[in-house]
Parts: structure tokens; sequence; C-alpha cells
């Protein structure tokens, strides 16, 4: 992903200060800077005459904080990971997404109407997703790696020359996943299990990385990073040498959704914005500039072949996708045991 995606618990979120409200026009917007094309907003005002103005946030947890506090006050449409969409609507601030406003919805893939924490898009709606996995350099390994021991158990080939994603999600994810656990384990001996694991991992590894490990793979650094597979792209467009494979033992299914919030003051708006972000061309714009699949199966099968050609993993199936284990909200208690298990990794010696 294009920023920091640990996922805190609702006590947690809860717990947060309020920041100053983003001023609205008609609508406001708040999504990761990047997240969509630069003049979106300009052609949706063209379009449909309504103005927005978008708000940044870097992290779940920001605007997390700014929606709990605030009781979603101030935010028409926000991008959250699927988790988030989950806690928002446990607490009651969403939505319901009207189909008959949304006539889009029709653009995406059947597997994305029906993933376990939305059911039929009722409150969110997915606008990117992914899998986690194995970035490499392909020309300097004797062979490719295909398991998660291949990251936690590093070879004496590869000791000091490959990086692990910090955010606990992943970072503890992986661990659940080499030892045959789901990834949104919540056995607190399973917990402690992998905890002891990374902290064995950590004296083979070079760092922990969520942001530089496509450099470092690029530069040749490294030549091994546990990876998002959007930003593992990342590596590829700098070197056609790094390629990308989800693990045997299978993997994560990420999702980043649209929301809209139940305290909008313009719905009717809200809901003209998250249609106009499924039309083809807007949608196809993320896949084709930030490298991310989205799941609107009209805009993945416009993108050209040359693109796929370079970008390999931009061809996994939602059917494939969906095989993975999608991430869920683990609720408050589980998720502070992550929080505290990946404190005791860092701070290991």
């Amino acid at each position: 992903m294009k920023r920091s995606r640990t996922l805190l618990c609702a006590s947690l979120i809860l717990s947060s200060l309020a920041a100053p409200l983003a001023q609205a026009k008609d609508l406001v917007i708040s999504i990761w800077d990047g997240y969509m094309a630069p003049d979106a907003l300009d052609k949706f005002h063209t379009t449909t005459g309504i103005e927005a103005d978008k708000s940044l946030h870097a992290t779940n947890e920001e605007i997390m904080g700014k929606l709990m506090a605030s009781g979603g006050e101030g935010y028409d449409v926000v991008f959250v990971s699927s988790p988030f969409a989950e806690i928002l609507q446990k607490q009651e601030l969403l939505a319901e997404i009207d189909p008959v406003k949304v006539p889009n919805l029709k653009n995406l893939y059947p597997e994305a109407q029906t993933l376990a924490y939305d059911e039929g898009n009722h409150y969110s709606v997915p606008y990117t997703w992914g899998t986690t996995g194995i970035c490499y350099r392909s020309d300097k390994l004797a062979q490719a790696p295909s398991s998660w021991s291949d990251l936690l158990e590093p070879s004496e080939e590869t000791k000091g020359k490959l990086t692990l994603l910090a955010t606990d999600r992943w970072l503890l994810g992986a661990a659940f996943l080499a030892n045959g656990w789901n990834v949104n384990e919540d056995a607190p001996e399973h917990i402690a299990k992998v905890r002891d694991q990374l902290i064995a991992t950590k004296k083979r590894i070079l760092s922990f990385d969520d942001t530089t490990f496509y450099s470092k793979l690029a530069s040749g650094e490294t030549v091994l990073a546990h990876a998002w597979d959007g930003w593992c792209n990342y590596g590829t467009q700098a070197n056609a040498s790094i390629k990308f494979v989800v693990p045997k033992e299978g993997s994560d299914l990420w999702v980043d959704t649209m929301v809209v919030m139940k305290s909008s003051k313009n719905l009717d708006a809200a809901y003209q914005f998250v249609n106009f972000m499924l039309e083809k061309d807007n949608h196809a714009w993320v896949a084709e500039n930030i490298l991310y699949k989205v799941p609107n199966q009209a805009a993945m099968e416009g993108l050209s072949k040359e693109l796929l050609t370079q970008y390999p993993n931009l061809t996994t199936t939602p059917a494939e996708l969906v095989e993975q284990q999608l991430l869920r909200d683990v609720g408050g208690s589980t998720q502070k045991a992550y929080t505290r298990a990946v404190t005791e990794i860092m701070a290991a010696q």
C-alpha cells in the first residue's frame, strides 16, 4: 500500500484526540495522498456540478481518530481499509450504500460483491485489493523463494539481505501463515509463539521496512523483501529482474474501500462521487498509475497488454485473490495483543 496500514482496535481509536475537521464545499473526501487522479475532483465537478474538497490522511489511524472523535461530522466519503470499515459500521457511523444511486456497482467483479466483511456492499465499496508475498531479485538468487520460511528462516545466501514488513498485521501474519494458522489468529499462545519466532528471525534480516524495501531490492542491497504486491511493482518498475510470488502456504487478502458517512449533509452527492470513481476510466487510472489491482472488471479488462506484461501480478484473477485469507477486524483485546507482541519484537536485542 502507499502508506502505513497498521490495524488498531476500536478501543484504541476511540481514545485518539480529535483533529480539526476539514472544511467542505459540497463534499469532503478524505483519502491517502496520490490515491486518485490529480484531476479527478475537477472532472467530477465538470460532470456533476458538485464541488468537493480533498482532505489527506496519512494512515487509517489518523482518519479513524478524527471520525471517532467527531462522530463522522465534517466528512462525506472516506477511504479506509476494510477492517476499519468494519469498525465504523459497528459504531453505526456509516450510511448504507444505495445501489440505485451507485449504478456503477455493476462494474465490480462478482467476487468483490461477496467479501465476508460486507457481503453485498451494503456499507462499503471496494476500491483496491491485493495480497502480500515475497518480492525478490530473480537475477541474484540460485532458486526463487516459495515459502514464508524463506523470509523467516533465511539461508546463508540471503542472511542480512532481506527485509520484513513492520506493520503488525503483516509481520505477524507471515508467521501465522508459516505455522499453518489464520492471518486473523487470536489464540494467545499462537501470538506468543510467532513473537518468539520473529525475535529469532530479527537477528538474520537487514531491517523491518514498510516504505523503502523496493528501493533496497533495486539497488541490490537486499535480495528478498516481505512485500505488498502493488509495492513490489514499484521495484519492478526500477529493475525488471524484481519478481513477486505468493508463498505456497497462502497469504492475506487486503481491501481498501470507500465508505459514506451517515453524518454527511449531502448523501446524494456522496453517492454520485462513489459512482464516479467506479467509472471504467477513473478506476483504471489507479491500476495504470498506482499499479494496484482494482476490483472493477470493466477497468481491469481495459488495461493494456504492455502493462500486464511488465507487471505480471496485475494479472492475478479475482478467484485467485479470494482464495487468500481476508483481513478482518480482530477486536480490541486481540489487537492489543498484536501491538504488544510487535513492540516486544522491535525492542528485542
